[in-house]
Formats: C-alpha cells, sequence, structure tokens
C-alpha cells in the first residue's frame, strides 16, 4: 500500500479531530455563542455527509462488494453493511446518557453566572462530555482513514465534513470546564485531548485492518462508513442545528453543503 496514501489519510484524520480545539477557542474566546453560524455549519456539514454517503460512499461500498461477490449477493452484502453502519453508531449513541451527549446544545450564555453549588455539577457534565466526544469520535477516526485510503478526494470531502461537526463538540468539552473551574488552559487541554481519539482510531484502524483489506473489507467498511454519516447527520447534525438556530438556517446549511460537495465531485472527475 501507498506511503502517501497512508499519511495522507491519517493527516486528514487528525486534522478532523483537531477541530474539537477549534470549536473550544470559539467558545473561550467570546462572550456569546456564534449560534446562526453554528446553524449553519451544521447544516453544511449535513449536507455534506448526507450527499457523500449516498452518491458516493455507498455507491463505491456496493461496486467492490459486486464485483467479489457477485451483483445479488454484493447488493445484499451492501445494504446490510449500511444497516450494520447505522446500528454500530446508534448503539455507542445509547451507551452515552443525553446529558453528557457531546451534540446536546451547551452555549456560553448559559453558563455564564454560574454560582458555586453548580461548578462541581459543571466540571462533572465537561468531564463526561469529553470522555462522550472521544467514545464518539473513535469509530468516525476509523470512517475517515479508510475513506481516504480508498479515495484521497472522497477522504478530504469526509474528513471536511467530520471536522465541521468537531467543532460544537468542542464547545460542548469547554464551556461547562471553563465555568467550572475558571480556567481556559484546562478547558482548552480537555477539548484538544478529547478530539484525538479520531487519529487514534486511524491508527488503530491501520494495524488491525490493513492485514485483512481486500476488496471486499473495503466495499463492506465503505457501505458502513455510508451509514454511520447518514446515522449521525439525522440524529444529531440536524436537530443540534435547529437547536443553535433557526429551521431555515439548518435547511439553508443542508442545501449548500450538498451543492459544494455536488460541485467538488464534478470538478474531480
Amino acid at each position: 500500500m501507498d506511503s502517501a496514501n497512508v499519511l495522507l489519510a491519517f493527516s486528514l484524520t487528525l486534522f478532523a479531530g483537531l477541530a474539537t480545539g477549534i470549536g473550544s477557542l470559539l467558545a473561550l474566546l467570546t462572550r456569546k455563542t456564534g449560534t446562526k453560524f453554528l446553524s449553519i455549519a451544521l447544516g453544511f456539514s449535513a449536507g455534506i455527509m448526507l450527499y457523500v454517503s449516498f452518491v458516493e460512499i455507498l455507491v463505491e461500498g456496493r461496486a467492490s462488494l459486486m464485483a467479489v461477490l457477485g451483483e445479488r449477493a454484493g447488493a445484499w452484502a451492501a445494504v446490510g453493511a449500511f444497516f450494520f453502519g447505522i446500528l454500530l453508531i446508534a448503539v455507542i449513541d445509547k451507551l452515552i446518557p443525553s446529558s453528557e451527549n457531546p451534540h446536546e446544545v451547551h452555549t456560553v450564555e448559559e453558563m455564564d453566572g454560574t454560582n458555586e453549588s453548580h461548578k462541581a455539577n459543571l466540571m462533572r457534565m465537561g468531564l463526561f462530555t469529553a470522555f462522550a466526544v472521544a467514545i464518539h469520535n473513535f469509530p468516525e477516526g476509523i470512517a475517515a482513514f479508510v475513506a481516504a485510503l480508498g479515495d484521497p478526494n472522497l477522504g478530504i470531502a469526509v474528513a471536511l465534513a467530520i471536522a465541521i461537526h468537531n467543532i460544537p463538540e468542542g464547545i460542548a468539552v469547554a464551556v461547562p470546564v471553563f465555568y467550572a473551574t475558571g480556567s481556559r488552559k484546562k478547558a482548552f487541554r480537555l477539548s484538544f485531548l478529547s478530539g484525538l481519539s479520531e487519529p487514534a482510531g486511524a491508527l488503530i484502524g491501520y494495524f488491525f485492518l490493513i492485514r485483512f483489506l481486500s476488496d471486499a473489507m473495503f466495499g463492506f467498511i465503505f457501505a458502513a462508513v455510508a451509514g454511520i454519516m447518514v446515522y449521525i447527520s439525522l440524529d444529531e447534525l440536524l436537530p443540534a442545528a435547529r437547536e443553535y438556530g433557526e429551521h431555515h438556517l439548518s435547511i439553508l446549511g443542508l442545501i449548500l453543503g450538498m451543492a459544494v460537495m455536488a460541485l467538488s465531485l464534478l470538478l474531480l472527475m
């Protein structure tokens, strides 16, 4: 396998994971959360994920499986892998308490002025959210890495979408920790570290999956990645986008994300 492709895939996954740090900086350097921007950005990320999942990733996975297993068996395997990806990320979400879910909306304004009696609860919220982000980002890291390994152009799109949706995760970690401790450094460090599970997932995926990678395995993983990204978009990104801002802003972001993704894929043909 081309070492340059492996390095690019890992670099893209690292970029996506470190976006949690961008989210924490946005929260810590301002007295007001830019909710309209986040609403459009989350919708944009969902648009990219949905479009690329159905138009590119699932199609590539299906083609790889059909080439190995035959037309009928390959089509069934692709559908099975797609819903396996949805089930996998749904189970992970189920294991994370809703109060610590990294996609629950937390803003700078709601935490400001917190009294002493709430600080212990805020610290607990921040720590558990960081843990939830780490668990949640792990399969996303594998997804971004494998996508980039199979198709670098596709990997860039996937990494960009994941990076955008990691920004509010960084906010969700940093805001409660800052108002619990009063330390911007601690809040940023915890948020930053929670995002490192993304490249960690890529590394583990590389060392454990590399020996099993074949056309059939690539096809299965691609179809499963499509399922994971569709679930994230519908269950997490779009609801969070609507919470952060107005309904029409999230839909505008969604359409823009699809349009940008469609245009970029056409230009790369």
